[in-house]
């Protein structure tokens, strides 16, 4: 997917800030523009632990494949390696090393297609085992194909994920043989994959963020829902033209728009930098020569942060995404008037944000995400019932007066929760 894309540089700042927008400021940040810090005491409740799954796309190279370079991936918060493979014996290997780190492994190897019985009888009871991978970014016309293969590795394991990912909406018709939105229904009806992935990558070297990314998401998660599977979604964490350096905004803007929509498996797109060539890769978490870069550990932290609070996310059901902003995206509704319960107000001074109802047992939440990597903004929010607010540790505070002014900073969210 990914090995299809363009290239540039642009110089970044490596900011390894803790807090979330509108979440609890750094004691060392004299000059934050948050509420006064809520004390943690012992009896401070917690979000229930829970865990989502997040997959390093392009991971350890077979040449580089080592337990410490394994144990070195679980410790940056992924759970499962997705590394290009090319031989069986280098798969199978990739299995025993992910096992022993405490990874899963999505699994390919050529021989997964031209043997598919042997080779899924080999590896279908391994425990690193998550999936198969079948191909990346299929056309119409490639479905077909691609539902025979999926068949005949359902016939001997019908247990572990079968993987596919699908082109963005920025890709033509003339590739895709259809309209984006008919080429994702085609895709479900035909393959019966276990789960929707698709990558977007919608943060440019520009500073602009692509309009119709949010469009994109809306249509995978309303086609996700008809078939009932799981969204998986993306986060650029490698540049390449058109596409700059990661910053912790522009991860916390991609990675929680994908949760609030409903994401069930995080992916970044690349773990390891791919060979630059046609494409100019650059500044991964992990270089070309297996040196760690400053982005291995805003996506460290950034992955800590998320799991924080998966236990909201973890099999959450969404109820309804809404936009606010003096300019909303294309394809999206806005935010109501009045407003849905259990929201009494919500101003954001005309800039832009998702909003996003979610509920999980026997809470119901609302997610803010600021629209913007680049901007930041103060906000008012009242609610109809008593709320807490969650925070980035996964503290959960209540808040006085069902009613607060916040700020959220760049690509950040804020999450508040109440009893149904």
């Amino acid at each position: 997917m990914k090995l299809f894309k363009t290239f540039a540089a642009l110089a970044v700042c490596f900011v390894l800030a803790a807090g979330c927008g509108g979440d609890k400021p750094n004691p060392e940040d004299p000059q934050g523009k948050e509420d006064p810090e809520t004390p943690v005491t012992p009896t401070t409740e917690y979000v229930e632990k829970a865990e989502i799954p997040i997959l390093a796309w392009y991971s350890i190279p077979p040449e580089h494949a080592t337990l410490d370079r394994y144990k070195e991936l679980k410790k940056a918060g992924f759970t499962i390696n997705f590394s290009h493979i090319y031989s069986l014996e280098d798969a199978l290997q990739s299995l025993d090393l992910a096992q022993q780190a405490g990874v899963k492994v999505m699994f390919t190897c050529p021989t997964l297609e031209t043997d598919t019985e042997n080779v899924v009888r080999q590896v279908k009871d391994h425990p690193a085992l998550c999936g198969y991978f079948l191909r990346d970014e299929p056309a119409n016309k490639d479905l077909p194909a691609l539902a025979a293969w999926a068949e005949r590795i359902r016939a001997v394991d019908p247990d572990h994920e079968i993987y596919l990912n699908l082109f963005p909406n920025y890709v033509g018709e003339e590739t895709l043989g259809s309209t984006y939105e008919e080429h994702v229904k085609l895709f479900t009806q035909t393959v019966k994959t276990t789960m929707l992935s698709f990558d977007h990558y919608p943060v440019l070297e520009s500073g602009v963020v692509r309009n119709g990314w949010w469009y994109n998401l809306e249509v995978i998660s309303r086609a996700a829902a008809e078939a009932n599977l799981p969204v998986w979604a993306f986060t650029l964490s490698t540049a390449h033209q058109p596409y700059p350096i990661a910053t912790q905004a522009s991860l916390r803007l991609q990675l929680y728009t994908d949760l609030a929509y409903g994401a069930q498996c995080l992916q970044y797109f690349t773990y390891w930098c791919p060979t630059p060539g046609t494409w100019d890769f650059h500044d991964a978490p992990i270089a070309e020569d297996g040196t760690r870069t400053a982005v291995y550990d805003l996506v460290k932290a950034m992955n800590k942060e998320i799991q924080a609070r998966a236990g909201i996310f973890a099999g959450c059901r969404v109820n309804k995404v809404y936009h606010t902003g003096d300019e909303l995206p294309f394809g999206v509704t806005a935010l109501p008037d009045p407003l849905p319960e259990p929201l009494k107000k919500l101003d954001t001074k005309g800039y832009g944000a998702v909003v996003s109802f979610l509920e999980k047992g026997d809470y119901q939440y609302v997610m803010l995400v600021n629209h913007s990597h680049l901007l930041e903004f103060d906000y008012t929010i009242s609610f109809t019932k008593d709320v807490a607010q969650v925070y980035s540790d996964g503290s959960i505070i209540n808040i006085p007066g069902r009613s607060a002014n916040r700020h959220l900073d760049k690509g950040d969210c804020a999450i508040f929760r109440m009893v149904k």
